[in-house]
């Protein structure tokens, strides 16, 4: 019987080598399904929205006739060990019935399809119960059957696999049943990296948002793990040395709508680099993403010795508790300087004072002597950042070193040179030392696009704190990530066989843009679009310890992709490429060709910012009169003549984040109150299940819409009563097939394009999308 059921399981393992879409196919969470077939129940969907925020009026959905189980989710616990390959995963998953009546269930385990499980253990309270392996066309006829009988679509989306079904078991009104899970699982190996997936997407099938959400994975390796990327979720990482990193997601009051995806690779050297690519149209340029991060033990060998200088503004307004957070961030920073690093202070209102005449070597007496400095700093008047600017990069002449400038101001330039555009010039002509000029703008009343001006021509970035959030925390985690520079002074390039000099460059529009420097135990994600499919050559030079140093890696750009798996890579470029033309909008003019783009790529993807708010409003503007959209774009765009102030301030903080999102967000909590775009300081992008899309208005106050939503890698708007397909244009939208829900044809569609289309059809709210190049409407 052992023999027998191995040979089953190599047999879905073989089937795994054939099938194209094992990504989005492959599924380890547990299913309660109700199994009274003269009674069917439909699974319970959280009531949306489940926050105060008040949403855009829709139609109300008739109610079903078909009742709904009542349950929630109150606890999902993920423990994963993946070594080589393998993976070894226990699940420990809470539900109470909320209703009043006894639950007979049963537990549905998909199978995946991207290898062999050769342990599968599923106990309820403790007691282990028999799971019968069913294989996928016996998964098929249950699974539809079941669709067919409660009229409810949700259990389409494992159409395709097969699976383990447990025996009966009762559930008590009110009562809690503890399911746990264990399994061992080869995962796929794709692009030279580990590809970890547990579908956590099946917990969103509960009456409310499920309480707690753990989810924590240890990588060991033989080899030196390199990149460690999630680009479903937020998570913590944490690289106790090469060999072994700690990954960790948690959240509260979650619906997951999106499964955990966590990608690695491995290999030997000081630095580590890997591509993804996605290419969904063979006839227009491929998105690519670039993961490169130092190996750990550079943290010690390779940290070059850096110049940071500190400009802090001391005028009348800083007073109190600002200045105050100010000084506590310049005394956590002087105490993390390293031995051979130089420093200086300088602090400005109408005049300006340094700590020293010139660079100080770090040593223990002269950092007792720079927070004695600090300490003593005090509320003056006037603010010169001209001169303030000026003087610390006068200090600065060494080029061949790692150079840095932390600039904190609040306000707007009073004294001396008040200029913008001269202020910019100056502090361009005096940095001689390429040093990099990382600036804190604090509060409304900062002059916010002085300082994105200032950073954007100094090698830096920009960052805003509000009024109610604390300056020493901003300051010192950005500095605790930046403290350790391995590469300097870095570029990415990419070398094709085959390419010639008349046919352009292979890649473009990469972003960040180069130079850039590399942190010890920070990763660094490039995107970016390219031309050549194939292999190709991936060049990162840059210099460590003064020296230049190249480091070569092989890399594939795909023709075709054959699924929506990498869709992801797509979906970071679009967000950053947004923020560049926000930003060339705001510091260079308005350009009418840049605005038609902007309104593109946001109606492509469900970008809402202040300047597209008309797709959570007015969807139908972009869908069918794209010329009006950006008219009204353009017209919104006129807010940023606000160059200070809460319009300016808010305005340049989102566009920020945009500029350095690292990866798009679905999972996030059901209060909207965090989540949002992966990476950075996420406060813009959709929440719980692809819904409720937050940004920032110009009043820097959270806004959520209930009228865009993200399933997989679409983006859909809620038109009168239905949803429609982002793609779905005015002219493609002439020949639309209507599909009646739970016909032959609807089934037969469903056979044919799988999870291309089962992912879109788990909802039961009418739909409109584009697939394969036909529009249908179900």
């Amino acid at each position: 019987m052992v023999g027998s059921m191995f040979r089953r399981i190599a047999a879905l393992a073989s089937v795994a080598a054939l099938v194209a879409i094992w990504a989005n196919l492959a599924f380890a969470q547990v299913v309660i399904i109700n199994i009274n077939e003269t009674a069917p129940y439909r699974l319970p969907r959280p009531i949306w929205p489940p926050h105060p925020h008040p949403p855009i009026p829709r139609p109300i959905p008739t109610p079903s006739p078909i009742p709904v189980m009542e349950y929630k989710i109150k606890e999902l616990n993920v423990e994963a060990k993946l070594d080589r390959q393998i993976a070894k995963v226990q699940v420990s998953q809470t539900f109470q019935n909320t209703g009043n009546r006894q639950m007979e269930v049963c537990f549905v385990f998909p199978l995946p399809y991207d290898g062999a499980i050769d342990q599968l253990t599923l106990m309820v309270d403790g007691k282990e119960f028999e799971a019968k392996l069913m294989d996928k066309d016996a998964a098929r006829k249950m699974y539809e059957d079941i669709v067919r009988r409660s009229q409810d679509p949700a259990l389409l989306e494992w159409i395709g696999t097969g699976l383990f079904k447990t025996s009966v078991f009762p559930v008590p009104p009110g009562a809690e049943r503890k399911v746990s899970l264990r399994y061992t699982q080869v995962c796929r190996a794709s692009g030279g990296m580990t590809d970890f997936l547990f579908p956590m997407s099946t917990a969103k099938y509960t009456s409310k948002p499920v309480e707690s959400v753990n989810v924590r994975v240890a990588i060991e390796s033989d080899a030196d793990i390199k990149n460690v990327y999630s680009p479903s979720h937020l998570v913590d990482t944490k690289r106790p040395d090469e060999k072994h990193a700690i990954v960790t997601y948690s959240g509260k009051e979650v619906i997951p709508g999106s499964d955990f995806r966590l990608l690695y690779d491995v290999g030997a050297g000081k630095l580590g680099a890997s591509v993804i690519s996605y290419r969904p149209d063979a006839s227009d340029e491929g998105f690519f993403m670039l993961l490169a991060s130092p190996e750990i033990k550079a943290m010690t060998e390779d940290m070059q010795s850096k110049t940071v200088m500190f400009v802090i503004d001391r005028s009348g307004s800083m007073a109190g508790k600002k200045l105050e957070q100010a000084k506590g961030a310049l005394k956590f920073v002087l105490n993390s300087l390293k031995e051979k690093d130089l420093f200086n202070i300088v602090a400005y209102d109408s005049e300006v004072e340094s700590f020293r005449p010139e660079l100080e070597k770090f040593t223990d007496e002269t950092r007792k002597s720079a927070l004695g400095f600090v300490e003593g700093l005090y509320a003056g008047s006037g603010t010169n950042i001209d001169s303030g600017l000026k003087t610390a990069l006068a200090q600065v002449k060494d080029a061949s070193r790692p150079n840095y400038i932390v600039f904190l101001t609040d306000g707007l330039p009073t004294s001396g040179v008040t200029n913008e555009a001269q202020i910019v010039a100056n502090a361009k002509a005096a940095n001689q030392g390429r040093v990099r000029i990382f600036a804190f703008g604090v509060g409304y009343d900062v002059n916010s696009r002085l300082l994105d001006a200032v950073v954007g021509q100094n090698y830096g970035q920009s960052e805003y704190v509000r009024p109610n959030e604390d300056i020493e925390e901003r300051v010192s985690k950005f500095y605790a990530k930046v403290s350790a520079p391995v590469l300097t002074d870095a570029t990415a390039d990419f070398g094709f066989d085959g390419v010639t000099a008349e046919q352009g460059p292979p890649v473009s529009r990469m972003y960040p843009k180069g130079p850039f420097d590399l942190f010890a135990g920070q990763q660094l994600v490039i995107v970016g679009r390219y031309k050549k499919d194939g292999a190709a050559k991936v060049i990162i030079k840059g210099k460590v310890g003064g020296a230049e140093q190249r480091f070569d890696f092989p890399a594939n750009f795909v023709a075709k992709s054959t699924d929506s798996t990498n869709a992801f890579v797509e979906k970071v470029w679009a967000l950053r490429r947004v923020g560049e033309i926000i930003d060339e909008i705001d510091l260079k003019g308005r350009n009418d060709e840049l605005v038609k783009e902007l309104v593109s790529l946001a109606t492509k993807h469900g970008i809402i910012t202040p300047y597209t708010s008309f797709l959570a409003t007015e969807p139908n503007l972009a869908l069918t009169r794209p010329e009006a959209a950006a008219g009204a774009a353009t017209r919104s765009l006129d807010a940023l003549a606000e160059a200070d102030g809460l319009g300016g301030f808010a305005q340049r903080r989102a566009k920020g984040e945009l500029k350095q999102a690292d990866a798009p967000a679905t999972a996030a909590p059901a209060d909207a109150a965090n989540g949002g775009i992966a990476g950075k300081r996420g406060e813009q992008g959709f929440g719980a299940g692809g819904r409720g899309y937050r940004y920032r208005d110009n009043a820097d106050k959270e806004v959520v819409v209930d009228t865009v939503r993200q399933i997989g890698p679409k983006t859909f708007y809620r038109r009168d009563s239905r949803w429609v397909d982002g793609n779905v244009t005015a002219e493609k939208a002439k020949n639309t097939v209507k599909v009646e829900r739970f016909s032959k044809q609807y089934f037969d569609l469903v056979a044919k394009h799988g999870r291309e289309l089962t992912q879109y059809l788990a909802d039961d709210e009418p739909m409109t999308l584009l697939i394969d190049g036909v529009v249908y409407e179900f």
